[in-house]
Order: structure tokens, then C-alpha cells, then sequence
């Protein structure tokens, strides 16, 4: 199943008894993929940002299916200092930082190693061979399997990579954007400054890079598309949003199935990779099923055409 489970609210919103039965349950649906962060979710107030990882590392202790998950987790935005619930004093992308910080995630995670590290924001004050040669050297003691790069332009992805390939180090071949059927104004600032929209230019490179995969956040717009009482951020508000919403609506009823559904074999149509945030076993039954959800040539032809 090519579907990661998001996991920003376990421990906090959705407690500990809850995500383990989430977990539960995406494991034995065959869910594989786990996304954390080291700071998930800082910004809630009273919270650390140590709470999704301590989350998933009990359950991982508890149902000792560890060889059975990919976990992936994030470094480069974890406030430091106590309180800060933005990202004026994020820890950054210094070679001390993301050793110090891998360290931190793989004792709260109670594990040996993280199978996708991701650095989770630019630090373009510290020069990207620095920041490569670390996540370099966590690949080759064995405590990283692979990196990826989080909330990142196209052209900052190809120079890192090439600045690896050039030293034989371990690549990015991970790439995690914001991405899902609607897409804002262009050249519009979002409300989520940290968030990074995948661009065209992205998707095209991802679709000339084999070894590079896409992980999109964000895919279901936090319920957008099915609650009427959350309605869209000012910046989708645009003849484009009308005429997609439209054909995602048409699609689903052809097929019998809800708009998200028709959003996540969208994109899992296009071999990305979407990361689905919930908060109950409902949601994720939902998101479960669009796994079988088959959009054929005509079908994907009209979601795509409308724009």
C-alpha cells in the first residue's frame, strides 16, 4: 500500500490509546509507512514536539513490528528554544545539529535506525556540502537508510544531489511537498509559510528522476473536500478551484466513491506517494479504500484537463 500514514497529532489530540489502534489497524490493512518529524506538533500549545515520535516508538516497542514499518522522520525545524512556537529559533541543518538531532529521534523512536531522514526546511545558511556530508555520514554508520529533502524549490533538490553524486555520497532521493487535486493562485503566499507547493517544475523533474519519489502532504486539505464547515484558504478561491471541484465531484458519483478517494488515486496514479493525516479509524478506512480505487486513461484525462 503506497500510502503513508501521517502522524502529527498522535500522542496529543489523538491520544496514545487511539493512535495505537490507528497504527493497529494500518498495519494490518499492509500500511507500511510512517511520517513523523522531531518536532511534531511544537506549535500546540503545552506540547514539546517530542510527542508523535514517542507515540510511534511505544508502539513500535510494544508490537515489535519495526522490521515491518518504514519510519520516516525529520530534522531542521525543532525550535530550541522552550516555548517557541514558531521557527525563529529552529535548530537548522549544521552538522552538529542533525547528528544531535538523529540521536534524539532514534532513542524516542526506540530504534536502531530511520529509514527516511529528512531535512524538513532550507537552511541556506549553512553551505549544503555541510548538511549532505552529515546526512552522509548517518547513512554509512548504519543509523539512516536513506535522506530526503522537505519543503524545497526544484533547483535547491538537482544542486544537492548533484553536489552528492559529485562526492559519492548518499543522495536525496525523497522529496516531501505540498501537494494535492486543487492548487492555490499562482505566485500566492500561503497562510502555512513553511509549506512549499510542488511546483510543475517538480513534478516534471520527479517524473525524470526515477530514483527520486514524491511524498505529498497536505493531500486532503484537512477535510476540505468533504466539510462543508471547513471551508478553503483565500488563496484556492479561483475559477480553477470551481471547474476541478466540479469534475472531482462528477468522478466520485460515476464511481461510487467519496472526492477524497478520487484526490488520493490521483495522486497515487501518478506514483507519488500520500501522506493521509487522521484522527480516527473512519478516516482511515476511508483512505484505505481509495487504495482500490481505479482511475482509468478517460477518467484521469478529465481531472487533469480542468484547470
Amino acid at each position: 500500500m503506497n500510502i503513508a500514514l501521517g502522524t502529527i497529532p498522535f500522542g496529543t489530540t489523538v491520544s496514545e490509546r487511539d493512535s495505537f489502534a490507528i497504527l493497529d489497524r494500518f498495519h494490518e490493512a499492509g500500511g507500511t509507512m510512517l511520517d513523523t518529524s522531531n518536532n511534531y506538533p511544537f506549535w500546540i500549545e503545552g506540547c514539546s514536539g517530542d510527542e508523535s515520535e514517542l507515540t510511534i516508538g511505544a508502539w513500535l516497542a510494544a508490537r515489535g513490528h519495526r522490521d515491518a514499518m518504514v519510519v520516516g522522520t525529520k530534522t531542521g525545524a525543532r525550535p530550541t528554544v522552550p516555548g517557541d512556537r514558531t521557527l525563529g529559533s529552529a535548530e537548522g541543518l549544521s552538522a552538529a545539529a542533525v547528528a544531535r538531532a538523529a540521536e534524539d529521534s532514534l532513542r524516542r523512536l526506540r530504534t536502531d535506525r530511520i529509514d527516511v531522514y529528512w531535512a524538513h526546511v532550507e537552511d541556506r545558511s549553512v553551505p549544503l556540502e555541510e548538511t549532505l556530508g552529515a546526512f552522509d555520514a548517518l547513512v554509512r554508520e548504519g543509523k539512516v537508510r536513506s535522506v530526503g529533502a522537505s519543503n524545497v524549490p526544484t533547483w535547491r533538490l538537482e544542486r544537492a544531489r548533484a553536489v552528492s553524486a559529485a562526492r559519492g555520497w548518499a543522495p536525496y532521493t525523497h522529496v516531501q511537498l505540498r501537494h494535492s487535486y486543487l492548487r492555490p493562485r499562482p505566485f500566492t503566499r500561503l497562510a502555512e509559510s513553511g509549506h512549499v507547493i510542488a511546483s510543475d517544475e517538480m513534478l516534471d523533474y520527479v517524473r525524470s528522476e526515477p530514483d527520486v519519489t514524491l511524498w505529498a502532504y497536505n493531500t486532503l486539505m484537512a477535510g476540505r473536500y468533504t466539510r462543508a464547515d471547513r471551508p478553503l484558504p483565500e488563496s484556492y478561491e479561483h475559477p480553477g478551484t470551481t471547474r476541478r471541484l466540479a469534475v472531482l465531484r462528477e468522478v466520485a458519483a460515476e464511481l461510487g466513491v467519496t472526492a477524497n478517494q478520487v484526490v488520493l488515486a490521483w495522486i497515487l496514479a501518478d506514483g507519488h506517494v500520500p501522506i493521509v493525516g487522521v484522527s480516527s479509524l473512519e478516516q482511515l478506512d476511508e483512505a484505505i479504500a481509495a487504495t482500490e480505487v481505479k482511475l482509468d486513461d478517460e477518467l484521469r484525462a478529465r481531472l487533469d484537463a480542468a484547470c
